[in-house]
């Protein structure tokens, strides 16, 4: 899709904002009655969208800046939900201001539903957009969710936004005037809970199942997902979680935010909170670029733990229902975004880091793995932070899950992109989980319809049940998909094979190196 396009779509659905309203002229059969207020969709044929649907009882602008978010309040006003609310700052190297509109003023969400009429209440899928946790917003049109819900009607999607890079990950406690801000590392993950609680309180009015929410995200997005269940008091909201290309991993030390926090300090020329929060939230975010792709969740033993993964082990979220995986080639995505220089500098950061900080032992094994992988130049070490970032902490999590009693589907996605170095590389699944056939096209080609409606079907299935395997009946291609659940024995994951979906044992399709790089977890985002 075309940029224009994109521009176009997105005035679309943001396009003004939204108002109350007063004269009593509306559409009532479009109306939704919260306890925050009654608001007002818009429907397109059979498919009813409410845009810019505040959660929080105040957005988090001015003194409220780095602050947890607000409960919202009782309201009998009447709104206006007909467009997608503005996108969080995030990083000031990632050039999004033509694409999303950002501001401190952020906490919104959106809900699609389907008229087909049903006498139960519909499971509900809540979805958490990825972009490295400092990129990305609601207002994406790979997640305007009108198709998805068409063709599964018998469920309500809602997408949530959240504060992003150091306006949502940003360790202040440590600065003199530090103490009255002990959740700002976190409040990206505390905003999401903050949604999921107006969820669970209101979706009934749509017709959902507050006792059958299920989160879902990519990226960030999945990271966030796996995170969550380790957040006191999160559990009562959702039963079960899918994350795709994403996990506990990618989060960061104490030691780490602040030291992320101390470079925004001298590039802003600050010393203190209050320092911070004279700039204005687009310094801030321009200001934000030092510290790029490392503005991550922090273990900081108050909202996360400092293991995250001995956390699953432990049983923290035994009682969720679990389906992750990865894709193939996932790092080829970034080589591919960056271009060949800038994917050098990157690798060459990447390198200066932990990398070189690994001792002799482990920087051998490493080594021997990168030698191994055929390609182009860079390729081994794509394929090293492949492994780093998304595959062995996807098997990793899967794992401590079973270890812990809880229950867990891994999925290996495998069909690939003509692009030479795009290939599978990460988020290539969306247009497929999304049904927008278009964006895959942008890459030069279009998926087997039948296998997309069938991954579509899986997620479904699994939002429903708590198990994604479809009997002959329920496949888009007649044929049963028995999808085993992992455990610690054989190990078994479902390839996602444009062609032949099977299951498989790790071993035989070999989606992390447990000799070689399986140890890197406990680097996290290395």
């Amino acid at each position: 899709m075309e940029l224009q396009e994109i521009r176009e779509k997105l005035k679309e659905m943001y396009g003004g904002e939204n108002k109350p309203i007063t004269d009593g002229n509306y559409d009532p059969s479009v109306a939704v009655k919260c306890i925050n207020g009654t608001f007002v969709g818009r429907k397109t044929e059979d498919i009813t969208v409410f845009r810019g649907i505040p959660y929080v009882g105040k957005q988090p602008v001015g003194e409220l800046r780095w602050k947890a978010p607000v409960d919202y309040v009782p309201d009998d006003g009447v709104y206006e939900a007909y467009y997608n609310a503005k996108s969080a700052y995030g990083n000031g190297q990632l050039e999004t201001g033509s694409l999303y509109y950002l501001d401190e003023d952020c906490l919104y969400l959106n809900v699609f539903m389907s008229d087909a009429p049903t006498t139960l209440k519909k499971p509900v899928m809540v979805w958490i957009h990825g972009g490295a946790f400092e990129a990305g917003g609601t207002i994406d049109p790979m997640f305007d969710c009108c198709n998805f819900v068409k063709e599964n009607p018998d469920v309500i999607v809602v997408t949530i936004a959240y504060r992003l890079g150091v306006m949502g990950f940003l360790h202040l406690s440590h600065l003199p005037d530090g103490k009255d801000y002990p959740d700002s590392q976190n409040l990206g993950l505390l905003d999401q809970v903050k949604a999921l609680k107006w969820v669970h309180e209101n979706i009934a009015a749509f017709g959902g199942d507050p006792d059958s929410v299920t989160i879902f995200g990519e990226s960030a997005g999945a990271g966030s997902c796996t995170l969550l269940p380790l957040i006191k008091g999160s559990h009562q909201y959702f039963k079960r979680l899918i994350a795709e290309s994403g996990s506990v991993n990618l989060t960061r030390s104490t030691e780490e935010a602040i030291e992320c926090t101390n470079k925004l300090l001298d590039e802003l020329g600050c010393k203190t909170v209050g320092d911070l929060l004279k700039v204005a939230g687009q310094k801030v975010f321009e200001a934000s670029a030092v510290n790029f792709l490392h503005q991550f969740p922090e273990r900081d033993g108050r909202h996360l733990p400092t293991d995250t993964f001995e956390a699953y082990a432990n049983g923290a979220a035994k009682d969720i229902d679990i389906l992750v995986g990865c894709n193939k080639d996932e790092m080829n995505f970034f080589v591919y975004s960056f271009g060949p220089e800038g994917w050098e500098q990157f690798a060459e950061s990447r390198k200066k880091g932990k990398f070189a900080q690994m001792p002799a032992d482990e920087k051998a094994l490493v080594e021997s793995f990168m030698k191994d992988v055929k390609g182009d130049d860079f390729q081994p070490f794509a394929s090293l932070l492949s492994q780093s970032w998304f595959n062995v902490p996807i098997i990793r999590l899967s794992e401590e899950q079973t270890k812990g009693g809880g229950k867990c589907y891994t999925y290996y996605f495998t069909p690939e992109s003509p692009d030479p170095i795009m290939k599978c590389g990460h988020a290539i699944e969306l247009a497929v989980v999304f049904n927008h056939p278009e964006f895959s096209a942008d890459t030069g080609r279009t998926f087997d319809e039948t296998f997309c409606k069938t991954m579509r079907k899986m997620w479904v299935q699994f939002a429903k049940t708590g198990n994604p395997s479809l009997t002959a009946d329920q496949s888009p291609d007649g044929k049963a998909k028995e999808w085993p659940l992992y455990d610690q024995k054989d190990k078994q994951v479902m390839v996602l094979d444009e062609f032949d979906i099977h299951p498989a044992k790790e071993a035989d399709v070999k989606v992390v190196d447990w000799d070689r790089t399986y140890f890197l977890t406990k680097y996290y985002a290395l």
